[in-house]
């Protein structure tokens, strides 16, 4: 892995959501499996056609930057609109759906750095990951090994929130399965070195990246997919952020407490976190 270069920090003027935000735990099965649940709050005035739309399209988007301090007028990654001081790029890359949109059986190439005003970049990502699951109710992505099968799954589950017959925000749950639950030597050497490289200060910068990472949803895709039947001129000014300083100051949690509970007991409880998971299956939400 070469030396990633971090980009500027682009200052959006939001105010990012704190990991008071969301609920979470990890728990380890009966196989040694990590398994970390993420309960996020209500993405307001998003809906889950949005998310599913920008995971379709985010690795080939680029956005002019209209009046952002540095950025001016200038066309960057559409990903440097997913977090302000992390992220560097993303590509879809194999297998890819009309016009190259992601796909299951794809992958794609990410580059960032977790909490990069922290700890600069002793967190870094540069992955390429197969994309197993890209439908209406989720994405789900990982890793695999040769005769071992799959080491690392990333599921992302969505629902839109109805209010009074209204759509008012999105239900956004993550879950992260590492290691596997195969139990010969290789496996178990190869599931300990994986699940030891995650300390405590990882999964803090890891809780606040993705904390971030997924609120600012609110703040700039509801205008990326304003503009969705133009994408070769797609803009995002501050004016364009939906996103109140009333609205900021809410006080938000994790948006369902009681299945992020009763999710970490199933894993706990499970002999094959994969199986529990369900990540090639429709969403449980």
């Amino acid at each position: 892995m070469g030396k990633l270069v971090m980009p500027k920090e682009r200052k959006y003027g939001w105010e990012l959501k704190p990991t008071s935000s969301v609920h979470w735990g990890q728990v380890k099965n009966k196989s040694g499996q990590l398994c970390v649940v993420l309960e996020h709050s209500l993405l307001r005035g998003v809906t889950s056609e949005m998310i599913v739309w920008w995971f379709k399209n985010f690795a080939n988007l680029r956005v002019t930057l209209d009046d952002i301090e540095g950025y001016e007028n200038i066309k960057v990654p559409a990903y440097l609109l997913w977090h302000p001081s992390d992220h560097i790029n993303a590509s879809f890359k194999g297998k890819l759906g009309e016009n190259n949109t992601a796909r299951a059986g794809g992958k794609i190439q990410i580059k960032e750095a977790m909490q990069f005003n922290k700890y600069g970049l002793k967190y870094p990502v540069e992955n390429e990951l197969n994309i197993f699951y890209c439908e209406k109710d989720g994405w789900g992505m990982g890793k695999q090994i040769p005769f071992l099968g799959t080491m690392i799954f990333l599921r992302i589950s969505f629902k839109d929130v109805y209010e009074n017959g209204e759509i008012i925000g999105v239900h956004y749950h993550y879950e992260v399965v590492a290691g596997t639950h195969k139990q010969n030597f290789i496996a178990k050497a190869i599931t300990k070195k994986i699940v030891g490289q995650y300390t405590s200060e990882f999964w803090e910068a890891w809780i606040t990246h993705n904390t971030i990472e997924v609120g600012v949803f609110e703040n700039f895709l509801p205008a990326l997919y304003s503009q969705r039947h133009d994408l070769s001129n797609l803009h995002y000014a501050k004016s364009m952020n939906p996103i109140t300083k009333e609205m900021s100051a809410e006080i938000q949690t994790g948006f369902d407490f009681k299945l992020l509970e009763d999710r970490l007991k199933g894993y706990e409880e499970s002999e094959n976190a994969f199986s529990y998971q369900k990540g090639l299956e429709k969403s449980f939400l």
